[in-house]
């Protein structure tokens, strides 16, 4: 059985350290060698009859031991998120230092949980920019506040810490998508770089103040969400899919519903601030 350490670090970061047992993966690598025997095809031998022994001295070991690894590892991580009754909201990060044969094997696992979200007074200080809407002007349309003076209003005195592990893969996230939209108007980073007069270090430290703040309104409006019971139902997913342009997008809406509801449920939150 994997044994497993926990840390949980002061910005909400967990590390797992986690211990495979070498009899675990030798088990393993029989039967992945095993696996591999029943599809070979060794001259002088139908495929699959080749004796193991003769199999396994014409196997590649690195492709053994990568099969060995996707079994493993994902079986010991989430034993160990059991384990410490975690509820992870991302994908670990993996670091394996080295594997030994005839060893145990070690691995880190980073990952965090959902962080403790304080929405300070947000219904408060939301009334004081939702005001402007209701005053009434002869012949004027009343003046809806913008998103983005919910969201400053919304975050005014609300405390989150976001996880550096958090962070960090939302920020390599926003980066990647600008670099695919730089290439798509035929630049590359060094051009769009000096064309903004910036520092691959500037730029990184933009997208992740970015990132943070993307992140903390996020986490925020969940909490009221969840505070002032705002939900989705089935039905209102459905007619969103129905909504769909193309055939193409309402698949891909039918096989992401969780992240459907997920925006919908924030949308309905804005909604919410914006009649308080």
């Amino acid at each position: 059985m994997p044994k497993s350490l926990i840390d949980k670090q002061v910005d909400g970061t967990v590390k797992l350290t986690i211990t495979i047992p070498h009899d675990k993966i030798a088990k393993a690598r029989e039967e992945a060698i095993v696996a591999v025997a029943k599809q070979a095809n060794i001259p002088g031998f139908r495929k699959g009859k080749a004796p193991e022994k003769l199999v396994e001295e014409k196997l590649n070991k690195e492709q053994i031991q990568e099969d060995v690894l996707k079994k493993l590892l994902p079986e010991a991580y989430q034993g160990a998120v059991m384990e410490h009754q975690l509820r992870p909201i991302m994908n670990p990060k993996i670091h394996i230092e080295k594997i030994e044969e005839d060893k145990d094997w070690v691995f880190e696992a980073l990952t965090c949980e959902a962080p403790i979200v304080d929405t300070g007074e947000y219904k408060k200080n939301v009334a004081k920019v939702t005001a402007k809407n209701k005053i009434i002007i002869p012949g004027k349309e009343p003046q809806k506040p913008s998103f983005e003076e919910i969201a400053k209003a919304v975050l005014e005195d609300s405390k989150v810490k976001i996880p550096s592990i958090l962070l960090e893969q939302e920020t390599d996230r926003l980066l990647a998508q600008l670099l695919d939209d730089i290439k798509k108007l035929g630049l590359n980073l060094e051009q769009y770089l000096a064309s903004t007069k910036r520092t691959p270090e500037d730029l990184r430290d933009e997208y992740a103040k970015r990132a943070e703040s993307d992140m903390k309104l996020e986490f925020v409006l969940q909490k009221i969400a969840e505070q002032e019971k705002i939900t989705v139902e089935e039905k209102e997913i459905d007619e969103a899919i129905q909504k769909a342009k193309s055939p193409a997008e309402k698949e891909n809406l039918q096989n992401n519903k969780y992240l459907l509801a997920a925006i919908l449920r924030q949308q309905k939150t804005l909604d919410f601030l914006m009649g308080l």
